[in-house]
């Protein structure tokens, strides 16, 4: 379990160092452009490293539901959004209501597929990330 949890704290630095560097880009340009570099580069460099390790294309292509590439586009909309509100609300709010946004989604989604959660628990998770929230709009 500590593999994992150390490799999605490492993704949440990566997280915001891109919302970071996109909300820059996005105030010499606009969050559209900024979002689009973002996944033209990213774009290159996935498939440089998809020709080096190969199997970019999946051999059951024609059997994948067409609905399950639609992440890509949620991932658009995501990486655009991050870099507009990064540049507006600053990357503490930003980064509180995406993870809150996150949670609550994760909790519908856990209890609709009936994945076992503790829901007070989960409940209570998303209260202390709101409260995080309410905390840093106290006036200084």
């Amino acid at each position: 379990m500590i593999v994992p949890a150390f490799f999605a704290f490492a993704v949440g630095l990566l997280i915001i160092l891109s919302r970071q560097v996109n909300g820059r880009l996005s105030l010499s340009s606009t969050a559209l452009i900024s979002s689009f570099w973002n996944h033209f580069v990213g774009f290159v460099a996935l498939t440089a490293l998809g020709l080096v390790i190969g199997g970019l294309i999946p051999d059951n292509l024609a059997t994948i539901p067409w609905w399950v590439f639609t992440g890509g586009a949620i991932g658009v909309v995501f990486v655009a959004s991050g870099s507009w509100l990064i540049t507006r609300i600053g990357a503490v709010n930003s980064t509180l209501l995406v993870i809150s946004g996150q949670m609550v989604t994760g909790v519908l989604l856990d209890y609709l597929r009936g994945v076992p959660i503790n829901l007070w628990v989960s409940l209570l998770g998303i209260i202390l990330i709101f409260a995080g929230m309410a905390l840093t709009q106290r006036p200084k």
